[in-house]
């Protein structure tokens, strides 16, 4: 038996329920902005302000091209090709190689779940601290949080989507106090200008370029969650139509916020501040000049990480359902909780994963383990659009121009590469998580044999 067997030959309707669809186009953007928005922006600011500098505005509108290159190549597949399983099942239709179809599916998973871990360690982190004092345990904090957020994951992906709606609006509400603090500060001559020209690296050459790619692949984690919105697809409404506005949308409307934040953050705050604060738009917020409640903006922000925590929970553990469905996982990480309809197995699953993440690093070394696995991934993607090129399907569906996939391929391997300056901590953390995924990997292959499937 394949191990590209179809989700319908995998998995019968007698067998398990299908996935409900009750993501309409509106839900959709939201969604996607939703899973963009959130740990990266709100957490990571200092970090890649730490990085470059001044400049913190450079590092966003690189990595808003290098999204939407690789958005394209996404939607063209997701309307090719509208199933849960995403990034693995464009790569074993492209190549055919059960191997690198489960490493590249395990990476997404990974990447999926080293974010949520982010996002779990910055909802205990300065905004927390802002609310309660240092009196609770970051760690224990961060478990309780990723437990409560796989209970409504359990309850229903209406539910879930639902609260990303209201989670959204808070978030996008805290992005847009921030620039209105911005818009203060030029129009009554606050701010220093001269912040946005300033690089962290001296000179003008190696170094300064480094400097650059490091900051933009840790500031790529803001950007990613585009993907996660495709392992959506068996829940969405007429996929075919709704996905290519709905990811276009979201990543050019989280990238506009995005750069002007930056602008506004280094125009307000010396970057070294931004870079000792795991709660770095706070800053933002207290260097700002006007009067705006410190404890309700450290709110909004606990507000927009939890909206990031639960979609990548969201996406890991439909994931897993798709790959249950195509043969790379067990048959039995497919299954459904028959009332509500969502992927029970998948969820507890991830939900365990994520919890012993969350021990494995601070913000920072999280985030660019998410960048740097999901770069690696958009790189597969890229070259996996150009290759089924040759796999025509029966139906209209969004084409992408050819450059575009060359081009997303081009710099996802080049953020990912050492001229990217990342810490040797994340390399080893990633490696780690692939060892895992080739011991699951092995395993499955021997269930399948002793079952005689394969």
């Amino acid at each position: 038996m394949s191990t590209a067997k179809s989700t319908a030959d995998a998995q019968s309707p007698a067998e398990e329920p299908g996935l409900k669809r009750a993501i309409g186009p509106k839900l959709l953007v939201l969604f996607v902005i939703g899973d963009i928005l959130g740990t990266g922006i709100y957490a990571t600011t200092g970090a890649v302000a730490g990085k470059v500098g001044g400049a913190l505005w450079l590092p966003f509108v690189i990595g808003f091209v290098v999204a939407i290159l690789t958005a394209a190549s996404y939607v063209e597949l997701v309307g090719k090709y509208p199933k849960a399983a995403g990034a693995a099942l464009y790569t074993q239709k492209a190549f055919k190689v059960p191997f690198l179809t489960f490493i590249v599916a395990f990476m997404v998973m990974a990447s999926g779940l080293s974010s949520a871990s982010a996002a779990a360690r910055a909802f205990s982190g300065d905004y927390l601290s802002e609310l309660t004092g240092d009196a609770l345990p970051p760690t224990l904090i961060a478990i309780c949080f990723i437990l409560l957020l796989a209970g409504l994951n359990l309850r229903g992906v209406s539910e879930s989507v639902k609260t990303n709606v209201v989670l959204t609006l808070v978030e996008l509400t805290g992005l847009a106090i921030i620039l209105a603090i911005g818009a203060y500060a030029v129009l009554t001559g606050g701010g220093e200008p001269s912040r946005l020209g300033e690089f962290e690296a001296s000179g003008t050459g190696y170094a300064l370029i480094t400097s650059v790619l490091g900051a933009t692949a840790l500031g790529f984690f803001a950007f990613v969650g585009f993907e996660d919105s495709v392992n959506m697809a068996e829940e969405t409404k007429d996929p075919v139509r709704t996905f290519p506005r709905a990811i276009f949308i979201g990543v050019a409307v989280t990238g506009t916020i995005y750069v002007l934040v930056a602008l506004v953050s280094s125009l307000l705050v010396d970057y070294k501040v931004l870079e000792g604060s795991s709660g770095p738009l706070l800053e933002v917020v207290k260097a700002g000049g006007v009067d705006f409640p410190h404890k309700l903006f450290a709110l909004i922000a606990l507000f927009a990480v939890t909206n990031s925590a639960l979609i990548n929970i969201m996406m890991a553990s439909r994931l897993c359902y798709g790959m249950a469905n195509e043969r790379i996982l067990p048959r039995g990480m497919g299954r459904v909780l028959r009332r509500r309809r969502t992927p029970v197995v998948g969820i507890v699953f991830v939900t365990v994963l994520a919890i012993g993440l969350v021990s494995t690093g601070e913000i920072e070394g999280l985030g660019d383990t998410t960048a740097f696995l999901l770069l690696c991934v958009f790189a597969v993607v890229n070259i996996a659009v150009l290759v089924l090129r040759r796999d025509p399907v029966d139906h209209a569906h969004f084409r992408t121009p050819t450059f575009l996939p060359i081009l997303g391929a081009i710099t996802a391997l080049i953020l990912a590469s050492p001229l990217a300056d990342r810490p040797a901590d994340v390399y080893i953390r990633a490696a780690v998580l692939l060892a895992i995924g080739v011991g699951l990997w092995a395993v499955n292959k021997v269930v399948l044999r002793v079952r005689g499937e394969e």
